[in-house]
């Protein structure tokens, strides 16, 4: 169909964004709406002795000032983490629940202590200032290294060494077996750097309390209202779901950050009941970079085995990960299960192990973002296979392809548990370096040289683990005017949700693009859901919309039958038509509709299986010896995400997945203090995001090798870009220093770094 499945269909949600009539949550205002301001701690760790509010509470405009003395009294909740993984002797972690304010002691700067309501955002800031908290400062581990050394002050008395978690993963006898027959013992210590979220949109909430019907109603960017919902009804509130309406309009990113309920929200609907009023909060840029749940942040050593034929026997991994002051719904599982699951890559290696702690540090908490886990585990497999083909003195596209996973071995059950149902690794690689020309980059090397410059090409290969979303459902309504209107859980924040779905709907049910409606984003308008996440909306909302859509054609088929005068056995449908077998006989699904009065119909789908989206990337730099500037000249990109459903909007997703990649990899590092908490990195001037001039124009081109356990052949392509691009950059920087000896720079490869990292070198010679 000319608008539906695998065709480039121009976003639908454009032009109203262009033209500046998106609605995000701060665009909202409800009618006597006051304003929420939050008093963060100013230490990373203290005790709070005593808190005067009297001040604040007698100045202009207050409605009212709540502390966490008021919040316990009101027998509010605590927001909990996932706590289903064990350590290594099976005992269960440590993970504090996270309280919505400081009561007795706070853990990281900017952890709220009390909240301001006032008639506007002025007079409560004011007030704010009034309020005096008196503190006992105690020791700060700010950082994971000074949480991880030995004798480091605790945050938590029953958390020895702060660790949170202790866990494995693997066979260690096989794999310690492996190593003691291997030919080649390859070694790397790294830094996956912390990192901020840092959406467009900052985070906002409006929250309102109806005392007649009990019910509270917030407007909030989310990655999928079900979710935030059930967390602050049953934790925080603790009232029945049906008593919170969540509503998400237009959000301007998320990235995982969406997926979690933050103390904030909380703290607006409580006030909002406390005060009676609609109550907003919208964050300021630098009160986000403090209040933002953080990402990435792990310390690890690496070991790779090899045969004497270079085969890889086995990969051993001891990670330290910083999950914060507290726990966060995805703190414990990304740095272990998410992490380890992707530690094997494209490769054949018989036997792995992972051993993780989860550190606990005076920091805001870790969380999910951009592939939670997957990068960080592809980072750590990608840079031994560079190291080690550098020890070995061969081509790192040669120690790959000795190791790929072959075409001819799918389905392929990995060490890790993971059932890879479809792909060509190889194949990947052999295309992506055809595109960039390798004949061609000898030549690109000495013209580099002959301007003083040094040239270095970087080569990454990923297997992407989707599935965040196991489940979703879709409800497709048709009116007699041949208008659809869709209900799914998935939640767009910018990916193109509307068009993407009204494709698969168009594609069956032979409807233009503009007969669908799309309805999402309110608690109350869908009856059920599991958001977006993992890259999965698609390969799980997406099979369930297009099952929702087939059954309409069925639920048609019997009324089709009467209108034609036929069998409904007979029945036949094609291009937003029924017709009869052998027959010239048609009519319009739209008038079939019609005759029945509308049809309407619901589907639930249970996704089978993960998908495993997986490519190549090639990125080539050209840097200055004498500054260390790095400037990316050409990037490559070969994907295979399955069926494409629609080219555009996939290319559109590597290519915001690469700039966040090479925003990691070149510039981006959130900066905290070791000994005080203290946040170095608070603001945009300090927190360095890419821009245009940082990025190249890259090359993306696709391989559809489809999935073999969903009904659309699709795997997903949200965080594809990501996961390539951490390696792929630091290949090439590397390749680029190699004449320096320099084997390994941890990100980011800030000019600094890379100048030293010569300046070493030079000098030790």
């Amino acid at each position: 169909m000319e608008q539906g499945f695998g065709q480039p269909s121009l976003r639908l949600e454009d032009e109203r964004l262009l033209r500046g009539e998106g609605q995000f949550t701060a665009d909202f205002n409800a009618a006597g709406q006051a304003y929420m301001y939050v008093l963060r701690t100013p230490h990373a760790h203290a005790d709070i002795t005593a808190i005067d509010t009297s001040a604040a509470r007698a100045a202009p405009g207050v409605c009212a000032v709540l502390t966490g003395a008021d919040a316990a009294a009101d027998g509010l909740g605590a927001m909990t983490a996932d706590t289903r993984l064990k350590n290594r002797d099976g005992s269960a972690p440590l993970v504090p629940p996270e309280p919505i304010i400081g009561l007795h002691r706070v853990r990281y700067v900017g952890e709220p202590v009390a909240v301001v309501i006032a008639e506007t955002l002025d007079e409560a800031r004011d007030a704010g200032e009034l309020i005096d908290v008196d503190y006992a400062p105690l020791d700060a581990v700010g950082t994971l290294a000074a949480a991880a050394a030995p004798g480091a002050a605790l945050l938590w008395d029953d958390a020895p060494g702060n660790v949170s978690l202790d866990w494995q993963d693997g066979d260690l006898t096989a794999t310690m077996a492996a190593f003691d027959q291997a030919a080649h013992v390859t070694s790397l210590e790294l830094v996956n750097n912390r990192v901020m979220v840092m959406p467009m949109e900052p985070v906002a909430a409006l929250g309102a309390y109806d005392a007649a019907s009990g019910r509270y109603t917030l407007h909030a960017p989310t990655q999928g209202v079900h979710g935030l919902r059930r967390t602050l009804a049953g934790m925080v509130l603790k009232i029945p779901q049906s008593d919170l309406r969540v509503i998400t309009p237009d959000v301007g990113g998320a990235f995982g950050l969406r997926a979690t309920a933050i103390p904030e929200q909380a703290l607006l609907l409580w006030a909002a009941r406390k005060c009676g009023r609609p109550v907003k909060w919208v964050a300021e840029r630098g009160e986000a970079c403090l209040s933002d749940l953080a990402a990435r942040d792990h310390l690890t050593k690496a070991w790779l085995a090899l045969d004497g034929a270079a085969r890889i026997l086995a990969v051993r991994v001891e990670n330290l990960a910083n999950i914060g002051a507290y726990g966060s719904p995805g703190s414990l599982a990304i740095p272990t299960a998410g992490y380890a699951a992707a530690i094997t890559g494209c490769y054949r290696i018989p036997a792995y192990h992972v051993a993780t702690k989860a550190i606990f540090s005076n920091s805001r908490m870790t969380n999910a973002y951009r592939g939670a886990g997957r990068p960080e585990g592809i980072y750590v497999i990608e840079r031994l296979i560079d190291l080690a083909a550098a020890e070995l003195d061969l081509s790192k596209i040669d120690l790959r392809r000795r190791n790929m996973v072959p075409a001819a071995a799918m389905p392929y059950a990995t060490a890790t548990g993971e059932l890879y149902d479809s792909g060509d690794f190889a194949g990947c690689l052999d295309r992506a370096l055809e595109a960039v020309g390798e004949t061609y980059i000898a030549d690109r090397r000495r013209a580099a040289r002959a301007r003083g410059m040094r040239y270095g090409v970087g080569v990454s290969t990923y297997v992407k683990i989707n599935g965040g979303v196991t489940s979703e459902a879709a409800q497709l309504t048709l009116d007699e005017l041949g208008a659809v209107t869709l209900r799914v859980g998935s939640q767009d924040n910018g990916q193109g949700h509307r068009t993407a779905f009204a494709q698969l709907v168009a594609e069956e049910l032979g409807l233009p693009l503009d007969a669908v409606r799309l309805v999402q984003g309110d608690s109350d308008a869908v009856a059920s859901g599991q958001g977006t996440g993992g890259s999965s909306a698609i390969s799980v909302g997406g099979v369930a919309v297009a099952l929702a859509a087939a059954k309409i054609v069925e639920a048609g088929r019997p009324v089709a039958a009467m209108l034609l005068q036929s069998d409904a056995a007979d029945i036949t449908f094609a291009d937003g038509c029924y017709g009869v077998v052998h027959g010239i006989r048609k009519v319009s699904l739209t008038e079939t509709a019609k005759a029945a009065g509308g049809l309407e119909e619901r589907a639930d789908y249970v996704a089978a299986a993960k998908t495993f989206a997986n490519g190549c990337h090639i990125c080539e730099v050209v840097l200055d010896p004498e500054t260390g500037h790095v400037a990316i000249t050409g990037y490559t990109v070969v994907d295979d995400v399955g069926r494409l459903l629609n080219p555009m909007l996939a290319e559109g997703q590597v290519h915001g997945g690469l700039g966040q990649g090479i925003g990691q990899a070149l510039l981006e590092n959130c900066v905290l203090d070791r000994e005080s908490g203290q946040l170095l990195s608070g603001s945009l001037i300090d927190y360095c995001l890419p821009r245009a001039d940082d990025l190249p124009s890259f090359a993306v081109s696709f391989t559809e090798i489809p999935c073999t356990t969903n009904a659309l052949g699709v795997k997903g392509v949200g965080e594809a870009g990501v996961t390539g691009a951490l390696p792929a950059v630091v290949s090439a920087v590397v390749d680029a220093l190699s004449e320096y000896g320099v084997r390994h720079v941890d990100m980011p490869l800030t000019p600094e770094r890379v100048w030293r990292a010569i300046s070493r070198d030079t000098k030790a010679r």
